[in-house]
């Protein structure tokens, strides 16, 4: 894919403690990436040991990204992307997804991990016709976001734009607000602007979850699930989008990019997973 469209900027220091366990990286070696450490790959197998199927979880999560995408681009017609918490790049990111769809397409993908912010370049290789953009910042300062120049020159905020929270709010305790962090970012979006929020839970298997917490915890890493009703009041200020906030799994598999052999157990990955529109 062409270059010429990606730009990126770094808002916070871009040191890279290798010793010391990553969400990112942790969700990287789950996915099957190599851009992990011993830390991050004892964090995730200490999680796996509580969680055998955490793996297929972290799979079905990302595959759910892919049919957000779909959705948006096809049937509501969004072009513009803000993607919050990316991640290390992999196959099927965002700009990849939607540009497939709409070569036009622009994508702001935002990270705190500065590993993420040295394969960027990689990340944001984007069609000749569309734009991405990388912002090194945290979400827990959405100004941060909101008044970095990448943003301003990528996404034209007089059209809708798609707000991509996909696994990341759980980092955030209820004293973090995390209602108001995506408010800011609602309020700053048009009118029929978008809102997905994934969300692991403890509601299919409370026990194992609070194990989960706890090991997260022991790595300094902040690990909150929420429950449906909780996920749900995230979208404060939307419209949800049939069918609603449901099991990640069960949500609209007839956008998957194959047709699903069998029909997933809902209960087979813990994430809690919807699209809310702005009106």
């Amino acid at each position: 894919m062409a270059q010429p469209h990606a730009q990126t900027t770094s808002g916070l220091s871009a040191r890279i403690d290798t010793t010391v366990a990553h969400e990112a990286r942790v969700y990287d070696y789950w996915l099957g990436g190599k851009d992990n450490y011993p830390a991050d790959r004892a964090l995730g197998d200490a999680i796996a040991g509580h969680i055998p199927a955490i793996q297929t979880m972290a799979q079905a999560n990302r595959a759910f990204l892919g049919r957000s995408v779909r959705y948006l681009v096809r049937e509501a017609g969004i072009t513009q992307f803000l993607d919050i918490g990316t991640g290390i790049p992999t196959a099927g990111n965002t700009h990849e997804v939607a540009q497939r769809a709409q070569p036009a397409a622009r994508v702001v993908y935002v990270d705190n991990d500065p590993i993420v912010l040295a394969h960027a370049r990689a990340l944001m290789s984007s069609s000749a016709a569309g734009k991405t953009a990388f912002i090194h910042a945290d979400l827990h300062d959405p100004d941060s976001i909101l008044t970095d120049s990448a943003l301003i020159d990528t996404l034209d905020f007089d059209q809708p734009v798609a707000i991509m929270m996909v696994a990341v709010l759980m980092y955030f305790e209820d004293a973090d607000k995390p209602h108001d962090i995506v408010a800011k970012l609602l309020d700053a979006v048009p009118s029929g602007s978008y809102l997905v929020i994934t969300h692991p839970t403890a509601d299919f298997d409370e026990r194992a979850m609070a194990r989960v917490v706890h090991s997260a915890e022991d790595a300094g890493i902040t690990f909150h699930p929420r429950t449906r009703a909780e996920t749900e009041s995230l979208f404060a200020g939307t419209e949800l989008v049939e069918p609603g906030v449901v099991p990640v799994v069960t949500w609209r598999p007839d956008l998957a990019d194959r047709t699903p052999r069998t029909v997933a157990d809902p209960e087979s990955a813990w994430y809690w997973a919807g699209v809310g529109r702005k009106p």
